[in-house]
Formats: structure tokens, sequence, C-alpha cells
């Protein structure tokens, strides 16, 4: 969780519009980007392009749910961190105020996004309750006591199953109230990625994350150890595109999805592999994984849209 810039107040906002403002400064809202949304969508095209089946009312209601479920995600994220201290170890003096409402803001997001969830399994069936269920306990102890996924070392993996195929298999069970072999492969495109994004972002934060006893991947492997692991997850989840659309499991178009984000992969390993020990110099190879992810699963989700 990187320092954000003080709160200023909006010109000619009147003050009591200043709450949505104050929230969506404090809350990182570039990453429903990026992650909170794409794998729904991709779960979405893949049942409108390969099930032949889609209903915009209950994906407008899902894509409600994932919204919130995302919103109570980066609460607590910033709420549990600021509490923890993580980001002030070489700052002691860059004191962070998040206010206690973050943490209302969370559970109040949650708690509407499992009524949501609940309410749509009449239409999805037990699958869609399940996919919540295990979702909600992902989200709810990823930095939250007394589980705190992230700080045993399983934050990555909780990153990669929600993000690829409980989300994923979620939003497909939405249309089709099953489970399907050839969706969670695909799932695995978005998962793998996230999941790589999960490791490189944890490198420049190495030394603060082990003295506040962040136990995840790259603090047990070493970062030079977490720049293999994060570069192998990411080559694999555009190596399942690639196998997938060559089995007949995907369109061949979805080629296209993995040598789309391949060049964004390149750069990003030629500055890892260089300034894996510099965190400044290190910025690059994220933003491009990044750029990798972004890309690649879009271009994937289209494929899926077009092959109707």
């Amino acid at each position: 969780m990187a320092a954000e810039t003080p709160i200023a107040k909006c010109p000619g906002v009147p003050g009591v519009l200043d709450a949505p403002f104050r929230v969506f400064s404090l809350i990182r809202y570039r990453f429903f980007l990026y992650a909170g949304l794409l794998p729904y969508l991709l779960g979405s095209a893949w049942a409108y392009g390969v099930e032949k089946t889609f209903s915009p009312h209950l994906f407008s209601l899902g894509l409600f749910g994932i919204f919130l479920s995302v919103v109570g995600v980066e609460s607590f994220n910033e709420y549990f961190d600021a509490r923890m201290g993580t980001d002030r170890v070489f700052n002691p003096s860059d004191d962070e105020y998040i206010p206690e409402w973050m943490l209302w803001l969370g559970i109040f997001s949650f708690a509407v996004a499992a009524a949501v969830g609940f309410y749509l399994a009449k239409f999805g069936g037990w699958p869609v309750i399940l996919y919540t269920l295990l979702g909600g306990l992902a989200a709810l102890f990823y930095v939250g006591p007394p589980i705190r996924w992230v700080y045993r070392g399983m934050g990555e993996l909780m990153i990669g199953l929600s993000y690829g195929p409980w989300m994923t298999l979620g939003s497909l069970a939405l249309y089709t109230r099953r489970f399907s072999w050839g969706a969670l492969l695909a799932s695995l495109v978005p998962g793998l990625l996230i999941m790589s994004l999960a490791v490189v972002n944890a490198i420049p934060d190495f030394y603060q994350d082990r003295l506040v006893g962040k136990r995840n991947l790259v603090v047990r492997l070493g970062r030079k150890n977490g720049v293999f692991l994060y570069l192998g997850l990411s080559a694999l989840g555009l190596l399942v595109a690639i196998v997938g659309a060559a089995a007949g499991v995907f369109p061949k178009a979805a080629f296209f999805a993995a040598f789309s984000g391949l060049p964004f992969w390149i750069l990003s390993a030629k500055t890892a592999l260089n300034a894996w020990d510099s965190p400044r110099l290190f910025i690059p190879a994220i933003k491009n994984i990044v750029l990798c992810y972004l890309v690649s699963t879009s271009v994937f989700t289209l494929t899926l849209l077009i092959s109707k």
C-alpha cells in the first residue's frame, strides 16, 4: 500500500458531497480495472460466446456485487495495513491517516455483496453460493484477523483463486447453472497472471514486509527467486491461452491473447532481472506485467465474445 496524496476538497463541490471523493481517494479504485472486473467479464464472455446464453439483468447484478466486493477488499487492505504500520517501517514520520469509517465501509460492502450473491443463487444455483463464500473468505481474511492469509504465505494463492477460477466460474454459473472444464482452463489465464502481480508487487516491499511479519512468497523465497516466480507464473498464464487455442478448447483467435501480452512480459523480465535489488528501478517491471495482464485478459475475453 503506497502513500497517497493528501485529500483535498474539490472546488465548488458542497461539503456534503465530499464523502464520495474521499472514498475514491482512499480506496485504490484503479485496482478495479485490472483485477476486480476482468475475470467476471471473462466468465460472462464464455457464457455468451461458447455456451450461447446471456442475461443482461444477471450480468448487471453480478457486476454490482463484484464491484462491492472489490471495494470491501481495498477498504480492508487500506485499514489493516495502516494499523499494522506496514508502509511506515522506513518512514515513521509519514503517518498516513486511515479513518475508522474505512473499516465500516469494508464491512458494509462485503455485507451487501454477500446479499447480492445469495440473491443471484436463485438463478445460478448452489455454485453461486459456493463461489461467493470462497471469495468472501479469501477477501475478508486476506489481511484481516484472525487468519491474515498474506501473513501466512497464502495471500498470492488466494488472489490467484479469487480472481481466476472462483470469479470466472461464478460468473458463468449465473447463466448456465453448471461447471465447465473449458471455462476452468480459461480462468487460469487471469488467475496465473494476477497471482504473478501479487508476487511482483511484493518484491520492492521485501524488507518492510519481512520486518512486520508478512511471510509472503517473496519474503520466504527472496527477491531474486521472487522474480523467477512471477515471470514463471505469468508465462504459464500466457501459455494456457496458447495451449487451449491449439487444442481447440478456445477459439483460434485466442493465440492473439498470449502474443499481445508477450511484449510487455519481455519488457518486464528485462527490467526485473537487472533491477530486482533496486526498488525504484524495479517499478517499470511492475507496470509492464500489469499491462501484460490487462492486454492479454482483455483480448482473450474479446476472442470469446466474437466466437459466437
